[in-house]
Order: structure tokens, then C-alpha cells, then sequence
């Protein structure tokens, strides 16, 4: 059974930076495609970044410039660098893993962004 433990939330001022990370266990991590969604309060889950298990990373409009997802196959964790942060970017992030039609989720970490 694949788990997923993310780490690395917490609160920081606009323009701040924080680095999440997502460690995996369980299952083949090269396997997988790796992404990062968020959810904030009132709001549905959006999907923030993806990171193929070839390496190839994709990002949604509102983080291109500022976000970079990167994975590192010897320890088995996904990573995503926020720069530059805005308040809109205040949510829980989510880590997932998907394997065709297999698809687990971490439990999720608080980022906060506020003066």
C-alpha cells in the first residue's frame, strides 16, 4: 500500500518562499506520476503541478514563474519550491501518486500566506 507523507507547510509573508515535500513508500516510486494539488477554504481541490515519472513537469497558470515540482528517485520524494507567494496561494497541498487507475493521496499540509 502506498502512503504518502507531506511535510514542510506552514505560514509565511507574501513574497515568501516555503518548500513542500512529499516522502513515498510502499509501491515502485519511478512508477508513478507525482502531483500536487491544493484546497482552499470554500474552494474545490485544484490541481497545482505534475511531475511525470520521466520527469516532465507541468504547472497550472497561476503558479508558472514561481512553483517548481522536482523528484528525487533515491529518496523517493517529490518536491514543490513556492516563490514569490501571494495570499491566494493559502491553502492545504495535497501530494498524490497515480499509477493508470491506482491513486493515493497524503494527508495534506497547511500553508499559510498573510502579513
Amino acid at each position: 500500500q502506498v502512503q504518502l507523507v507531506e511535510s514542510g507547510g506552514g505560514s509565511v509573508r507574501p513574497g515568501g518562499s516555503l518548500r513542500l515535500s512529499c516522502a513515498f513508500s510502499g509501491s515502485t516510486f519511478s512508477l508513478y506520476t507525482m502531483k500536487w494539488y491544493r484546497q482552499a477554504l470554500g474552494n474545490q481541490r485544484e490541481l497545482v503541478a505534475v511531475i511525470t515519472s520521466g520527469g516532465s513537469a507541468n504547472y497550472t497558470d497561476s503558479v508558472k514563474g514561481r512553483f517548481i515540482v522536482s523528484r528525487d528517485s533515491a529518496k523517493n520524494t517529490v518536491d514543490l519550491q513556492m516563490d514569490s507567494l501571494k495570499p491566494e496561494d493559502a491553502a492545504v497541498y495535497y501530494c498524490n501518486a497515480q499509477y493508470y487507475t491506482l491513486e493515493y493521496w497524503g494527508q495534506g499540509t497547511w500553508v499559510t500566506v498573510s502579513l
